[in-house]
């Protein structure tokens, strides 16, 4: 019930046709079990041997014309409503879906894949938009139009009527049996859409490496597999489905046989105890004729409402995939009444300790203390898997210290509010990411109003003002998606120029320059320090001449400091530091003098 009303919430806008929608569909029921009765008072043979015959048919005629408009009407107009309300309904969830995930915290998009969101966001949603329409139609007709035949088929012939709701039960039994065989099916086949969605994101996601290491075949045999699983699911699925009509046509056949043969049995008796002739009153063929409609009316309301649950069924499972994001609440909000001012960009770590799952036996990060002055550029080095990336993630709050606090501007990370943060502490990540769109839309994520002048300005400081003007159309240049039209380095300095662009309090380069040469990250190094000297700088780096002169540097292992202070300390005080130095010079002296 509360997957319902969470599901329920994204109608908004659209309940006055998802409430009009009904209405229609009663009418329409109300008429068409109306349209045999009638039928059956025309061709009664009282009727038809009564001097004014011609008229009294005339006139059922005309009702039964009427009644067959309105129903046309009804079902049209019905069908009109339903699919606006659906449509809308299903565009509401995906708006309501990804507003959700873009609220979510790391840890929050750690639980659900890239792949099962895509799938919930889309198969999902298709899947409960065309249940959420027949419930609209034929869930609402179904029961009324079964209500309104039972009662109909009593008023013709109460002892043969009896028959109906004798059987409708029997029907009701097959199908939960066959929902029950079914269901642990469509659990499997959705999370296994999840992987068929995964693999076809990694395979064309990484398609150059693919296509690099001729590994076609691999990855067709690896969709194949994934396909044929979800194929094999859905075939047992579909062979158990199939049933279900075969099944309901069996009952329709049986309860139509058996209304004809009883019927003809009362008439025949009738008959023959009246000399021949029927007692007014009596059961009749015209009821006989009216009551096998409704019978099969009767029966056809269980066959449309065994596809109505079958479709139920398989959208059930898609409805709990979708409840499941839109009750997942990010573990990290902003607090009411959130400080709306970021002083200065001076850090503190006060005994912070980090593990990224509350059930994670392992910390990422342990015990770490640490005091930056507001301008000062800090360097941070250490090998992978030292937890470097992890430290400054908890700046932004893209996840919060398991143990401890960090302050950003003297005040507590957890006590701003979140935009402000943000906009603040700018982090150009690791993996660089450009979206479709010209070399200016993609700057522009960093501040929307930014002048053409301060988009120039923030490149020359990343160095990419010059090789953007090397293109034909310069600023205008249009980046394809994930930015694959442009190098590496190249794509670095555009994300590091957005960041800049934000005039940050905080500014984290997490291994953003590996892909430039020494001079080009000499030349930034040095522009920051003499155009943004007011602003923090924290530079994650693998090599040690990117944070050679930074105020202060961290050497950092298995999720602790291990070593703090400038190069020349470090030196002297850090054997760590002092073999990577080392080792990294020689390298260096090796390669130009041609060794390497």
């Amino acid at each position: 019930m509360n997957m319902v009303k969470t599901l329920l919430k994204s109608v908004r806008q659209f309940k006055k046709p998802s409430l009009i929608t009904p209405l229609f569909m009663v009418l329409e029921a109300f008429c068409e079990c109306l349209i045999p009765f009638f039928m059956a008072k025309m061709i009664n043979e009282d009727v038809l041997a009564s001097p004014d015959a011609m008229r009294t048919i005339l006139t059922y005629g005309l009702v039964l014309v009427l009644l067959a408009v309105v129903s046309l009407t009804s079902g049209v107009l019905a069908g009109r409503f339903a699919a606006k309300a659906s449509c809308g309904f299903a565009s509401n969830l995906r708006h309501d879906l990804f507003y959700r995930v873009q609220k979510f915290s790391f840890s929050n998009v750690d639980k659900f894949s890239t792949s099962s969101l895509v799938t919930r966001l889309t198969t999902d949603v298709t899947n409960v938009q065309q249940s959420y329409q027949m419930c609209l139609r034929i869930a609402i007709r179904v029961p009324l139009q079964f209500i309104f035949a039972i009662i109909m088929s009593f008023t013709i012939n109460h002892k043969l009527a009896w028959i109906f709701v004798v059987i409708a039960p029997l029907i009701l039994v097959v199908l939960l049996v066959i929902i029950r065989y079914v269901m642990p099916f469509f659990r499997r086949i959705f999370k296994k859409y999840d992987a068929l969605n995964n693999s076809i994101q990694e395979n064309v996601g990484g398609i150059r490496v693919v296509k690099s290491f001729v590994r076609e075949d691999y990855e067709v045999k690896k969709l194949q597999k994934a396909a044929g699983e979800v194929r094999d699911d859905f075939t047992k699925a579909e062979k158990i489905l199939a049933l279900n009509n075969p099944i309901m046509s069996l009952f329709i056949n049986v309860a139509v046989l058996i209304i004809s043969y009883l019927g003809a049995t009362f008439i025949i008796n009738d008959g023959f105890s009246h000399g021949g002739v029927l007692p007014e009153g009596a059961f009749d063929a015209a009821q006989l004729s009216a009551l096998t409609t409704y019978g099969v009316q009767i029966l056809s309301c269980c066959m449309m409402f065994s596809m109505v649950f079958v479709m139920i069924t398989m959208s059930f499972e898609s409805a709990r995939r979708i409840s499941e994001v839109l009750n997942e609440e990010s573990d990290i909000v902003s607090p009411e009444n959130g400080v709306k001012e970021v002083k200065n960009g001076s850090i503190r770590f006060e005994n912070v300790s980090f593990k990224y799952a509350k059930t994670a036996h392992a910390y990422a990060l342990s015990d770490i203390d640490l005091d930056i002055q507001s301008g000062e550029t800090v360097g941070i080095l250490g090998g992978t898997g030292s937890s470097k990336t992890t430290l400054i993630q908890l700046l932004p709050r893209l996840y919060d210290a398991t143990e401890g606090n960090v302050y950003v501007g003297g005040v507590n990370v957890k006590d701003y509010d979140l935009d402000t943060l943000r906009k603040e502490v700018s982090i150009v990540l690791q993996k660089n990411v450009l979206f479709s769109g010209t070399i200016k839309e993609n700057l522009r994520w960093g501040n929307e109003n930014a002048t053409d002048e301060e988009l120039v300005r923030v490149c020359k400081l990343a160095q990419a003002d010059e090789f953007i003007r090397s293109f034909p159309d310069g600023y205008d240049h249009y980046i394809e998606q994930g930015g694959t039209n442009v190098s590496g380095g190249q794509k670095q300095r555009l994300c590091i120029a957005r960041a800049l662009l934000r005039k940050p309090k905080v500014l984290i380069l997490d291994d953003s320059t590996s892909a430039v040469d020494t001079k080009t990250d000499a030349l930034i190094r040095h522009a920051f320090k003499e155009e943004i000297p007011d602003t923090t700088k924290i530079i994650i780096a693998q090599r040690v001449g990117s944070v050679e002169h930074a105020d202060k540097i961290l050497v950092m292992d298995g999720g602790k400091i291990i070593a703090c202070g400038n190069h020349a300390e470090l030196m002297a005080g850090s054997a760590i530091y002092r073999e990577i130095y080392e080792a990294q010079t020689r390298k260096s002296e090796q390669t130009e003098g041609g060794v390497a």
